[in-house]
């Protein structure tokens, strides 16, 4: 019987992934990619000795990874190591004045008691009730196709409706009062691109995955998970063509016959995109394209970004790893990003000094600093809303900090909107795909499986199961699973 072709569009998590379990299972599996290198948004940028992580930086469920690679009889130890970070993560609310996250669930619950008496005994009930919920997602939930509801519906989701009712933010107000706690609680299913308010409290499992998995940094950084990957798919017979810009879906009878790229024509019996969903319906006719222009205008999309790269010349000391900058009002903040979409007066941040726990980032007494703003996809994009942002993002971070940055910049990148639109044909310039809110989860959101083109499937953070990276992981297995199951 002759080997089924597949092209997959793209080289981000969810297409690696699929096209290491496609060619495992004996497709003949091309990756096509628009850019020069391998990884989708989780590219890298070198320069003067400096190492960045363009997108993700956090490397959080580590036993989904695992899973991955054990389902090729290999470790992540086998390609990268990995170091769990103390502290993971440290937030400042105001002028010298921060609570950092420990890299144990013992440490955590007291610094919460340190903080509001009787709060470490709460913290305890509450993550006990993450982790069931953590354990269903991962058993019963996120590793499901989202063909129809009942794939979710069992004894063990039935009990769980009334916490698709409740939100996070009211959840967490159930279990400590203090608002810096509260922040601390509501601050992972930002990973998840929506409010608190607006989030199922049934997603504080992402608070398990906090507090009691932890948090990693790859050495080298994110982008080794790519290249372990990328060497993973070449080792199951994957080719991999970057510099290769996918232009033109050719369809005969509702069915793919291949793809017209900015250099070839790749014929197959199989197309699937990792790419951005919308775009890739706009290479479809409209006939054949399943969610209208309005459909994608009324979804609730997850922030898109302003990012800095810095260089600095020297090791900077009030800060971690991870920080973040909550010394502003979340709820103004998120309004600009969810209702009016506009750019925050002052906005909170995040920061990333990889170099502070890995040499390998940055050349000897210096520091790599990722900075980065939420905001609403498709805001004005101009050099000097960016250069406003930056000015402003170095004066409270002295301010904050109490230590001297600005006079030790030895330069900077920024990354917004505009490159977003351009590198990954991102539908109004997002960062992080659809927001997991109660009306976009699951099998309400974008099919992996397209309802009018035969052989046309999807996999990525606009479709099953959501954004981030470990679920970009899982939407490769269940799409090739689904392309098994019909195929």
């Amino acid at each position: 019987m002759k080997t089924k072709k597949i092209v997959i569009i793209g080289s981000g998590f969810s297409s690696l992934s699929a096209s290491c379990y496609l060619a495992k299972q004996g497709f003949d599996v091309t990756v096509l990619e628009k850019n020069k290198t391998t990884g989708g948004r989780a590219r890298q940028l070198k320069k003067d000795g400096f190492v960045f992580d363009i997108g993700p930086t956090f490397y959080w469920m580590p036993d989904v990874f695992e899973r991955f690679f054990k389902d090729f009889n290999t470790h992540s130890s086998n390609f990268y190591s990995l170091n769990k970070l103390h502290p993971a993560y440290q937030i400042y609310f105001g002028k010298k004045d921060s609570i950092c996250i420990a890299d144990n669930f013992e440490d955590i619950k007291q610094t919460f008691e340190n903080i509001e008496k009787g709060s470490g005994a709460k913290l305890q009930k509450f993550i006990n009730k993450a982790h069931r919920n953590y354990n269903i997602a991962i058993k019963d939930l996120v590793y499901k196709p989202g063909e129809h509801v009942f794939e979710i519906i069992n004894h063990k989701t039935f009990l769980k409706l009334y916490e698709f009712v409740l939100t996070i933010k009211h959840q967490v107000s159930g279990y400590v009062k203090n608002k810096q706690l509260q922040k601390i609680l509501e601050f992972p299913v930002l990973f998840l691109g929506a409010k608190p308010s607006n989030t199922p409290s049934f997603y504080n499992f992402m608070n398990y995955a906090d507090f009691k998995l932890g948090t990693w940094h790859p050495k080298g950084g994110m982008y080794e998970v790519v290249k372990a990957m990328t060497t993973l798919a070449q080792s199951l017979g994957v080719k991999i063509i970057t510099d290769s810009e996918v232009e033109n879906i050719e369809i005969k009878n509702k069915s793919v016959t291949g793809v017209t790229t900015n250099s070839s024509y790749f014929p197959c019996d199989i197309l699937l995109s990792g790419a951005d969903y919308h775009h890739t319906e706009t290479l479809l006719p409209k006939a054949l394209r399943q969610y209208s222009e309005s459909y994608w205008d009324k979804k609730t999309f997850a922030p898109s970004a302003l990012l800095f790269y810095v260089g600095f010349n020297k090791k900077l000391q009030n800060v971690s790893h991870h920080t973040l900058f909550f010394d502003t009002d979340f709820e103004a903040h998120a309004k600009t990003i969810y209702d009016t979409k506009e750019w925050a007066e002052k906005p909170l941040f995040y920061a990333s000094f990889p170099s502070i726990t890995d040499a390998a980032t940055a050349p000897e007494e210096k520091e790599a600093g990722i900075f980065l703003i939420p905001i609403a996809p498709d805001v004005e994009d101009t050099p000097e809303i960016r250069e406003h942002y930056f000015n402003q993002l170095m004066d409270r971070i002295e301010t904050i900090t109490g230590e001297s940055v600005k006079k030790h910049i030895l330069f900077k990148e920024s990354y917004c909107v505009n490159n977003f639109k351009e590198d990954y044909h991102s539908y109004k310039g997002n960062a992080y795909g659809l927001a997991n809110t109660l009306t976009q989860t699951h099998v309400l959101r974008p099919k992996l499986k397209s309802k009018k083109v035969n052989n046309l499937y999807f996999c990525g953070q606009l479709t099953v199961p959501g954004p981030g990276v470990p679920p970009s992981l899982i939407s490769g297995k269940i799409v090739s699973d689904l392309i098994l199951k019909y195929h």
